[in-house]
């Protein structure tokens, strides 16, 4: 693959990390933190979007997993764009947790 070519803006992926919302309460209450990067590029109405996986850190002995879709393309200037991304990942330990996460710029330091 040539440089030009894994820096296509049509063939990409982002990088994503973040926070989830605290749960529980006293002695429980607790968040998660993640970090991953998407799929390719799925089109989609005009725009496109990236599927998502992660499995969260681990606290207080369990860990969550998320699957899921970035909403469409949001520019943000100089042709680059980030996707927002918002769910609530898998029950464990009864209980689960919110999270709302935006993604990386797509290759930031390649040429146009």
């Amino acid at each position: 693959m040539s440089h030009s070519d894994s820096c296509s803006p049509k063939q990409h992926v982002h990088e994503l990390l973040g926070s989830t919302r605290i749960s529980g309460c006293c002695d429980w209450a607790h968040n998660h933190r993640f970090a991953t990067v998407s799929g390719e590029a799925i089109p989609c109405e005009g725009s496109h979007v990236h599927e998502v996986k992660f499995y969260t850190d681990s606290c207080n002995g369990h860990n969550h997993e998320f699957c899921g879709t970035t909403v469409k393309a949001k520019e943000v200037g100089d042709g680059r764009h980030v996707h927002f991304i918002e769910g609530c990942t898998s029950e464990k330990d009864h209980h689960k947790h919110e999270f709302i996460a935006a993604t990386l710029i797509e290759n930031p330091v390649c040429e146009k």
